[in-house]
C-alpha cells in the first residue's frame, strides 16, 4: 500500500496552441509524493507550469502524459476532498458572504451556524457577513474564497496564490490562521506563491521549479520549528538558497 495521500507519477502536459498551430509543452516529467499533515510550496519563475500542476490535481486538466492518484485512486474528475482557492476570487454573485462560504456545507446538508460565524470572524468580515461579493474590495473576497475552501475540510487543500491581494498585515494574519487550521486538521496543503519568504514561513518543504518546459529543479526541506522566526539567521540562508535557484 501506498503511504502517499497523492502521488504524481511522470506527469507532463502541453496545451495546443490553435492560432499559431503549435505546442506548449507546460510542464515535463514531474513526480512527487506527499503525505498527509505536508505542507509543500511550489516556486519558480512565471511560466513554468506551477497552476498548471494544482489544476491537475483538482481534476480540472488532465495530463498529456503519467497519472496522478489520491489515496491510491486515478484523478479522473473534481472531487470533494480535494479544495482549491484559486487566484482570483470565484464566487456567487447573488449570494451573501455568508452563504458564499457556507454553500459547500448546504449542498452536502452540513452546514453549522457556529462552524460560519467562526470562520467569518477568522477572516475578520464580521461587519460583511450579509453583503454581496460586489460590496467587497478584490481583498475582502479573496479571504472569502479561502475560508469556503477551508471551511469544507478538504483531505488536500490546494492554493494558487491565495493571498497575492491582500494587504501586508492581512496576509500575515492568514499565514497564521491557515497554519493553525492545518495543524489541527493534518491535511495536506500545497500551496503556490511567489513570495519565498512565504514559502519558507509556512511550508514543511518547498519544491523550485525551472520553466521551458517546466520541471522540479529542487526540493528543499525546510527544517525549522514553528512558529517561525523571519528575522533568524537560519530562516534567512533558506531563503537565500531559494533565491539561488530561481531564476525569475
Amino acid at each position: 500500500m501506498n503511504s502517499s495521500i497523492l502521488s504524481i507519477k511522470n506527469i507532463s502536459k502541453s496545451f495546443a496552441k490553435i492560432d499559431e498551430d503549435s505546442i506548449t509543452h507546460a510542464i515535463s516529467n514531474i513526480n512527487i509524493d506527499l503525505k498527509e499533515n505536508e505542507f509543500v510550496s511550489i516556486v519558480g519563475p512565471s511560466g513554468c507550469g506551477k497552476s498548471t500542476i494544482l489544476r491537475l490535481i483538482a481534476g480540472l486538466i488532465f495530463p498529456t502524459m503519467g497519472e496522478i492518484f489520491f489515496e491510491n485512486k486515478k484523478i479522473q474528475g473534481p472531487n470533494r476532498d480535494i479544495g482549491m482557492v484559486f487566484q482570483k476570487p470565484t464566487l456567487f454573485p447573488w449570494l451573501t458572504v455568508k452563504k458564499n462560504i457556507s454553500f459547500g456545507l448546504d449542498i452536502n446538508n452540513e452546514y453549522e451556524e457556529n462552524k460560519i460565524n467562526e470562520m467569518i470572524k477568522m477572516i475578520g468580515l464580521n461587519d460583511f457577513a450579509n453583503d454581496y461579493p460586489g460590496q467587497l474590495s478584490g481583498g475582502m473576497a479573496q479571504r472569502v474564497a479561502i475560508a469556503r475552501a477551508i471551511i469544507n475540510n478538504p483531505k488536500v487543500l490546494l492554493l494558487d496564490e491565495p493571498l497575492g491581494a491582500l494587504d501586508y498585515f492581512t496576509r500575515m494574519n492568514m499565514q497564521d490562521e491557515i497554519l493553525e487550521i492545518w495543524k489541527e486538521k493534518k491535511q495536506l496543503i500545497i500551496m503556490v506563491t511567489h513570495d519565498i519568504e512565504e514559502a519558507i514561513y509556512m511550508s514543511t518543504k518547498v519544491y523550485v521549479m525551472e520553466k521551458n518546459p517546466g520541471r522540479i529543479k529542487e526540493e528543499v526541506k525546510i527544517d525549522l520549528p514553528y512558529d517561525r522566526d523571519r528575522t533568524s539567521l537560519e530562516f534567512v540562508e533558506y531563503k537565500n538558497r531559494i533565491l539561488n535557484l530561481v531564476k525569475f
